[in-house]
């Protein structure tokens, strides 16, 4: 219901007087509205049984991994001809004082880093759950292996991932005991980074660091770029129109002003595209969305169920407010990962009471 409120909106946008291109509107709708209005009910027609939430599980932790070792042969083996060309063509984002921001087999670095935090942070909870030892091992293993994808990736905004993430796993765990010692462990690690300078011979984990500190350049010039925005919009409660800025901006509306401003934040995009009123309508359903899904795995009876449904609940958390700092949410594979999670989240009574679901099989 709430994918076709906000698909209603996007075509409503189509009339939007700010005069944004169809092209740039057809460009931009896909990613915003059209994947997550048609793969929630799919998903929720087609993939209805426990063991289609372990084939799930399975696949995108599997398939992360592949994409931190394919990172690391970038960094320490070399690239492939393909990401030489690529890099050619994005150095001034992707080599940063010599130092490569790898990006795997990821559109871009800062979406490699981000989904890279998303699964660390499931394959993290997974590990702490009631499964199987030689189960645990692996995740663990395999969270591991995920954080250091995360750190090469040189993408600061991660950090939030994981940090919003586990915020949210810890509060709804229902474990007084577990939400003090991890608020505990959390409020001692943020605070080594940020307070100190322990590991700042690491250059990856230098440039995390920086996410921290309200000084740094790059978050000063996004305040920059924001006060712009916040400008032009101050007459456009609707927003310049859906494709109006960001890449689609750049190719389908040259010569209009939202174009030529980086929105550097999917927050600050929507906001660009639909205005203060549909950023407060989209926020308002991102956070409806969490909130339920919230209750859901609350209520869940299941220990098993229960702790995959609290790590999907934490990974959407961590990549909506991860995508405050990057344009995450909105794009492959963090979207499509988030949408299958809220149809997983949304049929987790169905599974928890149903006989017929099917017994976990892949990692129960």
């Amino acid at each position: 219901m709430l994918g076709a409120v906000w698909f209603a909106i996007n075509i409503l946008e189509i009339g939007n007087p700010a005069g944004a291109s169809l092209q740039g509107w057809y460009q931009e709708m896909r990613s915003t509205t059209l994947y997550w209005f048609l793969s929630v009910p799919l998903v929720m027609l087609l993939f209805h049984r426990k063991q289609d939430l372990n084939l799930f599980l399975y696949l995108i932790i599997g398939l992360s991994v592949l994409g931190a070792l394919n990172g690391l042969k970038q960094l320490y083996i070399g690239l492939f001809p393909g990401e030489k060309a690529f890099l050619a063509e994005n150095a001034k984002t992707h080599l940063l004082w010599g130092k490569l921001r790898v990006f795997s087999f990821y559109s871009d670095a800062g979406q490699f880093g981000a989904s890279q935090a998303h699964i660390a942070l499931i394959a993290i909870i997974l590990a702490l759950g009631p499964f199987k030892p030689w189960k645990r091992i692996l995740l663990a293993t395999a969270a591991g292996i995920l954080l250091i994808g995360m750190l090469i990736s040189g993408t600061r905004g991660a950090l939030f991932a994981l940090m919003v993430g586990i915020a949210f796993a810890l509060l709804i765990s229902k474990n007084i005991k577990v939400f003090i010692l991890g608020s505990l462990l959390a409020g001692a690690a943020f605070g080594v980074l940020k307070y100190t300078k322990i590991g700042d011979s690491n250059y990856n984990i230098y440039r995390m660091r920086t996410a921290l500190d309200p000084t740094d350049a790059s978050f000063n010039v996004r305040l920059l770029n924001q006060l712009t925005i916040r400008n032009y919009l101050s007459t456009r409660p609707f927003g310049g129109g859906v494709g109006i800025i960001g890449n689609s901006g750049i190719h389908y509306n040259a010569g209009k002003f939202l174009a030529t401003v980086p929105p550097d934040s999917y927050w600050v995009k929507v906001w660009a595209m639909y205005g203060i009123v549909g950023f407060t309508i989209w926020l308002g359903i991102m956070l409806y969305i969490l909130g339920k899904c919230c209750g859901i795995v609350w209520n869940i009876r299941d220990p098993l169920l229960r702790t995959k449904l609290i790590a999907l609940t934490s990974g959407f958390a961590g990549i909506l407010f991860c995508s405050y700092g990057n344009e995450v949410i909105n794009f492959m594979p963090s979207a499509i990962v988030v949408y299958v999670s809220w149809a997983f989240i949304f049929l987790g009574p169905k599974l928890d009471s149903d006989p017929n679901a099917g017994q976990p099989l892949a990692i129960s």
